[in-house]
């Protein structure tokens, strides 16, 4: 029993560092309950509403529709620097940024805010009270132009001169259509894993702020839908635009898997890409310790330890995870 003097963050912390210590010694029944534990006292002190998550995608998808976006082509700064890497946390995105920032072309950075800044700023100065995405509506195209400039100048902070630089906030996958608008020569980089690794892997790690949705399984599992259904949209309207990088394909073929996101970004081939883990830069990232060894397979299927105690999150994911090869499915869903 844990001392009840303890503040929720001291117990939160406690839970889910003995999960992790009985998922270690293959106690996964018991570490299971410690990370569920961990999770219901921090879900108490979070903010999340499933409902206007999918309200805002809705007014996303209805706003950067194709032909909005048709109208309004070769609008933005035409600067080809920014590649963004998206996505759900634990799914890969640090292994790409790792391999990419191996390239004597590329600039690592950091999970960078500035493109929500600009979509926050466009909101306040919005008149008669219309906010993003309705407002960008409203824009011609200077003020698009202007945009995609503020974006790139408010990351020149980060940089050092290299011609390519790597924005690795995940949660950009809701503002791709945005992105495209002010930067059309932007790439985009969406890191994908098995649905119930990627949401396993959220739901054993403590955020230190955000990821409010990563604490019970319905909204993981719903906001893990929500992803998908707007990058769906995403490549329907923006054709070849996006490059999905599957970490399964990536642990298992490295180098094709590199090649493709070389050639997506208009990168010569470097071998150097092959040895990320020798690159010496600050990852500040949970998966920080793991892209400063070589790829490994240990992680794939993890889901599968923990299989029994995911009957919410299946359900919850279960039109995703019956389009995937009968192999890769819960057993639950083949009865």
């Amino acid at each position: 029993m844990l001392d009840k003097s303890l503040s929720d963050e001291t117990r939160v912390n406690f839970f889910l560092s003995l999960g992790k210590h009985y998922e270690n010694e293959k106690d996964y029944d018991t570490a299971f309950e410690c990370y569920s534990r961990g999770n219901a006292l921090r879900r108490e002190h979070e903010i999340y509403d499933p409902v206007q998550t999918q309200v805002v995608h809705d007014r996303i998808i209805d706003v950067f529709n194709r032909v909005f976006l048709q109208e309004r082509e070769g609008w933005g700064d035409p600067d080809t620097a920014p590649i963004l890497v998206v996505g759900l946390p634990r799914s890969g995105s640090t292994l790409i940024e790792q391999i990419l920032a191996s390239h004597s072309m590329v600039e690592g950075t950091m999970e960078l805010p500035d493109l929500s800044r600009v979509i926050s700023g466009l909101s306040r100065r919005s008149s008669r009270g219309v906010e993003y995405p309705e407002a960008v509506k409203n824009l011609d195209a200077a003020d698009i132009r202007a945009l995609g400039q503020s974006y790139i100048e408010s990351t020149m902070r980060y940089r050092t001169g290299k011609a390519y630089f790597i924005d690795k906030m995940p949660n950009n996958f809701s503002s791709i259509g945005f992105l495209h608008l002010i930067l059309p020569n932007a790439k985009v980089i969406d890191a994908r894993r098995h649905p119930l690794d990627s949401c396993l892997g959220s739901y054993k790690q403590l955020f230190f702020k955000g990821q409010s949705f990563t604490y019970e399984q319905f909204e993981l599992g719903h906001y893990y839908l929500q992803y998908r259904r707007i990058m769906d949209h995403w490549k329907q309207v923006l054709p070849n635009k996006v490059l999905d990088i599957h970490y399964e394909q990536m642990v298992t073929d490295q180098e094709n898997q590199t090649r493709r996101l070389l050639e997506h970004c208009g990168l010569p081939w470097e071998d150097q890409c092959l040895k990320f883990y020798e690159t010496d830069r600050a990852i500040n990232t949970a998966s920080s310790e793991q892209v400063r060894q070589p790829i490994y397979t240990k992680a794939l299927n993890f889901w599968r330890n923990y299989e029994a105690h995911l009957g919410e999150l299946i359900e919850t994911l279960e039109p995703l995870l019956k389009e995937l090869p009968p192999e890769d499915q819960p057993e639950s869903l083949k009865l």
